[in-house]
């Protein structure tokens, strides 16, 4: 059982639910449904970052995640993935994430990756974790974390001067690439910003300069089918207006088909994503990720494994929706 000094991290430590809320994030609101929606995974996020930062043991942590709705325990495991770097970083703590990625969030550990950039954002750079002790194809989640949280939080500088720049750097390999997959983040955040409005969404990614429309659409695809809040004309008018990015938009959703299909979090928007979005079912979806997945990262390339995965997914969705429409003429 979770200690008083447990219950004492998580009230110092855990952000207040309103934070999420569409009020005062000043976020679009589409509807009341989607809104109630938005703010549930908000919520269902905070409470996994307190389960990560309260327990007593990352045992116990799990024991609490797995309580989650099954629709939404990916994101209970987010919040738990910055929770467990937040807790870490407390003078005499430790193993905290280590022991969540050992247990049940292997199975969630796309989702605790971008956990880990939430925490980056919130803490002062010599306490990050040790980014070399991580995956090195999957610690760019972390970025997409970070860009996530920027966005989210400092969306007047992330979203609403979408000019301004914010350079970053850390020792997780290809500095040059960084921004990227940061710009992956904050497309996955335009979701939210946009209360799941496809033209708003839209809208909001034409106003960055052109050369990171790709990133944020890929973002946003991973965003528009994993926290889901469209229906299928939306998510068709919505993989129209990609235009060029169309594939892009499309690997995104494969990501978050594959990571509700490994961890077994599966729900009806999963397969209409993938049908919509991906051309495909979402096990063929999930099957693309698993089968282009690098087996041994090159670091010293001109760019990260990690963007040569997401091309290659892209590319293989694009040649299967051909060979399709060319079987149905």
């Amino acid at each position: 059982m979770s200690s008083v000094f447990g219950a004492l991290r998580r009230r110092l430590l855990t952000p207040p639910v309103s934070e999420t809320t569409m009020e005062v994030r000043g976020f679009h609101v589409k509807n009341a449904e989607a809104k109630k929606r938005l703010e549930y995974i908000g919520e269902v996020f905070l409470r996994g970052y307190a389960y990560a930062v309260e327990a007593g043991s990352p045992a116990e942590a799990q024991e609490r995640l797995e309580t989650v709705p099954r629709d939404v325990r990916g994101f209970a495991y987010e919040g738990a993935g910055m929770g467990a770097v937040v807790h870490d970083a407390l003078p005499g703590h430790g193993g905290r994430l280590q022991g969540l990625l050992a247990g049940q969030g292997r199975h969630h550990d796309y989702m605790i990756y971008v956990g880990i950039g939430w925490a980056m954002a919130r803490l002062p750079k010599p306490l990050w974790p040790d980014i070399s002790a991580t995956d090195p194809l999957l610690r760019w989640l972390a970025l997409d974390g970070y860009g996530f949280h920027q966005a989210y939080f400092r969306t007047d500088a992330y979203v609403r001067n979408p000019h301004l720049q914010h350079p970053f750097r850390w020792r997780g390999g290809h500095n040059h690439y960084t921004a990227n997959a940061i710009d992956q983040g904050i497309g996955r955040a335009l979701w939210f910003v946009g209360g799941t409005d496809p033209d708003v969404v839209s809208g909001l990614i034409r106003a960055y300069p052109e050369h990171r429309h790709g990133d944020l659409y890929a973002g946003a695809g991973l965003a528009c089918a994993y926290a889901g809040g469209a229906g299928e004309d939306e998510l068709a008018h919505f993989a129209e207006g990609a235009g060029e990015h169309r594939w892009a938009l499309a690997q995104g959703a494969a990501f978050a088909t594959e990571a509700r299909i490994k961890a077994g979090t599966v729900i009806d928007h999963t397969h209409l994503a993938a049908r919509v979005v991906c051309g495909t079912t979402a096990e063929k979806a999930s099957q693309v990720c698993r089968d282009t997945r690098p087996q041994a990262p090159d670091v010293h390339g001109a760019f990260p494994a990690y963007e040569k995965w997401r091309r290659d997914i892209a590319a293989q969705l694009a040649s299967s929706s051909l060979v399709s429409k060319g079987a149905d003429q």
